[in-house]
């Protein structure tokens, strides 16, 4: 059971110490596991505040039947008094409701607590490092880079406010071929900013005119010494220079989304460093890699297909279907085996994993796991490794597919999006669906006012929450908590729906699944919404009761605290909380 002080972590102590009790009692033996125990809404509200599992879990170590262990739980918890109600449901669970000032308790923690409703201390302080973006330094961000991004980044805030360090990575592929074609497209703007026609750009190099002040800065640098040098003369410069062009305008793109990171791992530096090497070694040690032919390809082998020897990784006996070449047959290292070495290499400072790649990845995600699960067996240490794969990203305009961005050639840049309709919906609109689900973001409907867009209806509960503090103000009523008695049943569902909000973090948290967070908080706007809309037909159930300024001071009190937790939901999706729309 959690030691986060939530209503949800609250009630499962109290739970744990009626089995303390039972355990004096003889009721119970002494030491049985009570890992499956759950403390828990049950899906049915009707059913209760809070529901357990305990009997059916402990009944048989009790040695007993759940039905009469749970009315030996429920003789214990009907003394308690802020359980008006205990009860035995089906085979042996039990439902719990809470009495109101349980509610209205909460309420007034979420006003203590402030910022920090919702924050725990379930990562115990467990290393995270989640690597995310680690997009190719080829060009500017694009909207398949964005949602990978996004879920990276409300991850890695969401395990910090759970109680991780979090280390934000991204992995700069500067030492493949691609980094080639890079520096020869920046030679070819470079030719034109010294005034020669290039016309139209050849096949295979990069076409978009992000690379033309490259080109620029590389002409005032050089001026023409290297119009008519041979490339390897001026490749391994023009590499360097241009991938350092690129992330720095990487890093700009990533601002414009609210987006830093910790580190920025290198490949180039880690082969220059020798770390793959170290790796190869290090798992020829524990008999991981060893020599071998790798078998011919599948179906009909090819004419010039021959037999080589390599260095292979045997991730065979981690799950994979055939073992791995960590080396290219010229020498080179395979992508592979570079990738091995900087996971061994981020693994060094971590107690755990987390990459968010693109679905085209999924092919890798198996030897991935394998190389970090022989690192943990070497190391004698347990490393938990995710790969969280995220779907590629469709934009429409109306319904109908977006044409290409100019500047990037190939693509809509990630700039022209955020510029277009603002970081807060791009970043809220990326969690709205389970990553790995397939995502349309249409440029007519994330910035539509209605309930069909989450972006707006959760922004408007903000809003209208801050508009209706402010309309209070200037009849002189204030938040406040003295007259919270007076809230009636339809103000205690908001309070229950809000409460639920550490409870969700700590799960989100736990399952790596940050799009949770914007799942409630569209649920809870929904249901301020309700609350607030009643008001429109019974003037009785408005927030501002102008002849009662103590039940108006209740109702702004909960409203303001409603605000308060959709304000911390956004803040770990990066998203502010808006007071006017």
């Amino acid at each position: 059971m959690s030691d986060t002080q939530t209503l949800h972590a609250a009630f499962a102590a109290r739970i744990e110490a009626v089995l303390r009790a039972l355990e004096l009692e003889g009721a119970l033996p002494p030491g049985a596991s009570e890992a499956a125990v759950t403390v828990e809404p049950p899906r049915d509200p009707s059913h209760g505040d809070l529901a357990t599992n305990a009997a059916m879990v402990l009944a048989k170590a009790a040695a007993t039947n759940p039905r009469a262990l749970a009315e030996k739980v429920v003789a214990h918890l009907q003394r308690e008094p802020a359980i008006t109600e205990a009860s035995i449901a089906g085979p042996g669970f039990i439902n719990l409701r809470l009495a109101d000032s349980v509610w209205l308790d909460e309420l007034r923690a979420i006003a203590g607590l402030g910022a920090n409703y919702g924050r725990s201390n379930a990562g115990a302080g467990r290393r995270v490092n989640v690597e995310y973006v680690s997009a190719n330094p080829t060009g500017p961000m694009h909207m398949g880079h964005c949602r990978g991004a996004v879920v990276g980044d409300a991850l890695a805030t969401l395990l910090e406010f759970s109680g991780h360090p979090v280390t934000r990575e991204y992995y700069v592929n500067d030492a493949g071929a691609q980094v080639d074609v890079l520096a020869r497209s920046a030679h070819l703007r470079y030719r034109e900013a010294l005034g020669e026609e290039i016309g139209e750009i050849p096949e295979g190099l990069y076409p978009g005119d992000y690379l033309v002040p490259v080109g620029k800065v590389l002409a005032a640098q050089f001026g023409p010494r290297f119009v008519e040098a041979p490339e390897a003369e001026w490749l391994p410069d023009f590499k360097t220079r241009t991938v350092h062009a690129m992330m720095d305008m990487i890093r700009a793109d990533l601002a414009l989304l609210g987006i830093e990171h910790d580190v920025f791992a290198s490949e180039a530096e880690l082969q220059q460093a020798g770390k793959p090497a170290e790796a190869e070694a290090w798992l020829r040690a524990q008999d991981l890699v060893y020599d071998g032919v790798l078998e011919a390809p599948k179906g009909k082998t090819p004419e010039d297909w021959e037999p080589v020897e390599l260095p292979l990784f045997r991730s065979t006996k981690f799950g994979d279907d055939q073992d791995r070449p960590i080396k290219k047959s010229n020498g080179d290292w395979t992508y592979f085996g570079a990738d091995l070495a900087y996971h061994m290499q981020k693994a060094a400072h971590a107690d755990e994993l987390i990459d968010i790649w693109g679905a085209d990845h999924s092919g890798t995600v198996k030897r991935i796991k394998a190389a970090v699960a022989a690192l943990a067996q070497g190391e004698g240490r347990e490393i938990p490794f995710d790969v969280k794969l995220v779907q590629m990203v469709q934009l429409l305009r109306g319904g109908e597919p977006v044409k290409m961005s100019k500047r990037s050639g190939t693509f809509v840049t990630l700039a022209d999006v955020v510029e277009e309709v603002g970081k807060d919906v791009v970043r809220f609109t990326m969690l709205t669906r389970k990553p790995e689900a397939q995502m349309e973001f249409d440029f007519a409907k994330v910035v539509e006012a209605s309930k069909d867009n989450p972006v707006f209806y959760v922004q408007y509960a903000s809003a209208r929450i801050h508009s209706t503090l402010r309309k209070a103000a200037a009849e002189g009523i204030v938040p406040d908590p003295a007259a919270l008695d007076r809230l009636g049943q339809d103000e205690l569902v908001l309070i229950r729906h809000a409460a639920q909000f550490p409870r969700l973090v700590e799960a989100a948290a736990a399952a790596r699944e940050p799009h949770r967070v914007a799942f409630f908080l569209y649920d809870l706007a929904a249901a301020f919404h309700a609350f607030w809309n009643a008001g429109n037909d019974a003037p009785e159930k408005r927030i501002i009761v102008t002849q009662d300024p103590a039940l108006t001071g209740a109702r702004l009190f909960l409203a303001t605290q409603i605000g308060q937790v959709i304000r911390n939901g956004l803040a770990l999706l990066g998203v502010e909380a808006v007071e006017e729309m």
